[in-house]
């Protein structure tokens, strides 16, 4: 899995473009946890949560994402499951299914 970073460019008219960089290459093991649907603007809109497993790194944060091919994984909260620095839980959530 790619392990991204988003960068905010100023776009010369006082607002920002974004744009996502790859930091690393991790191997991740990825297990679905939860899913549901809503309609919303007048199509059907999926979500999937996912709890995503790595080594570990110091330079995980939330306002990372991760993704594999097309699929996007958004990271929203990480833990260290048992303090020694050896793995990281990072839970994710897919949107646009």
């Amino acid at each position: 899995m790619s392990l991204e970073r988003v960068v905010r460019v100023g776009d010369g008219g006082g607002g920002a473009d974004e744009s996502w960089v790859t930091v690393a290459s991790v191997w991740a093991s990825i297990r679905a946890l939860s899913g549901d649907e809503e309609f919303t603007e007048h199509r059907v809109s999926g979500r999937v949560t996912h709890e995503v497993t790595l080594r570990y790194r110091s330079d995980v944060e939330p306002e990372m994402r991760m993704s594999r091919g097309t699929r996007i994984f958004e990271i929203r909260g990480i833990v260290d499951p048992d303090d020694r620095r050896r793995r990281l839980i990072c839970f994710c959530e897919e949107r646009e299914l």
